[in-house]
This record gives C-alpha cells, structure tokens and sequence, in this order.
C-alpha cells in the first residue's frame, strides 16, 4: 500500500512517467508518431493501475489466508476486493490534492477489476486445490 500512495504522489505523475517512456519508444522506433506515444503512454499507465492492485489482491489473500479470525479466513477473496475498492479510493482520494495528478472515478472501477481479476484466479486456483484434495 505504500508503494500505491508513493506512487499517487507527483514522483509518478503522467509528466513525470512521459520522461522514461518517451526515450525508450523513440529508441525502439524512430518514426514513431506523437499521437501513439501518447495513446502507448495511456494504456502503460492504466495497465499499471491493473498490476498493481491485482497484486495488492493477492497479498491480501495471502495474509487473509492465514488470519487467526475464522471469518476473515472465510471471506478472504471478499474482504481482499472489498481493500483494494478502499485503497483505491483513498487513492484517488490523496491525487485529488497533488498538482500535477488528477483523480477519476474510473481509476477505481479500474483498479477493483485488477483486483477482482486477481481475486477471481485465486478462487479457481483454490477451487482445484480443495476439490483436488
């Protein structure tokens, strides 16, 4: 979670994040239009959205897996949805403050399908190995 908020700070606002991407797509392909760039540049950024809170997800699993309270045990993919819908708001939430960042709803909505995809592979996962057993 405090790699989340790090990066929600100006450190990885899209100007910010421009500076690496932009020489490395260049180097790639020299005549590469301004227009993919930008769109390239959009789809990395949302696709971290995806990555990073399907990996929240699935350590929340993970540490939900192993709870001492039998309802957390229970309800991990649930509650595990149910951080990352909170982190990511709060998120949001703490862009809203930063100058260079902008906050979105959709961010959210994108964030929780990263990590209900997450949270969706593990069930099945869990799903084969208790039916396995």
């Amino acid at each position: 979670m405090a790699f989340i908020f790090i990066g929600s700070t100006d450190l990885m606002s899209a100007e910010h994040t421009s500076r690496y991407l932009t020489p490395l797509l260049l180097w790639l392909k020299p005549d590469i239009s301004l227009e993919t760039i930008e769109q390239v540049h959009f789809l990395v950024r949302k696709t971290a959205h995806l990555t990073e809170y399907a990996v929240l997800a699935f350590l929340a699993v993970r540490a939900l897996s192993s709870s001492t309270i039998a309802q957390l045990r229970e309800y991990r993919f649930l509650v595990a949805v149910l951080i990352v819908l909170v982190v990511a708001s709060l998120d949001e939430f703490h862009q809203s403050f930063e100058a260079s960042r902008t906050s979105a709803v959709w961010d959210v909505v994108l964030d929780v399908i990263g990590g209900s995809i997450a949270v969706g592979l593990l069930k099945i996962l869990d799903h084969r190995k208790n039916k396995s057993k």
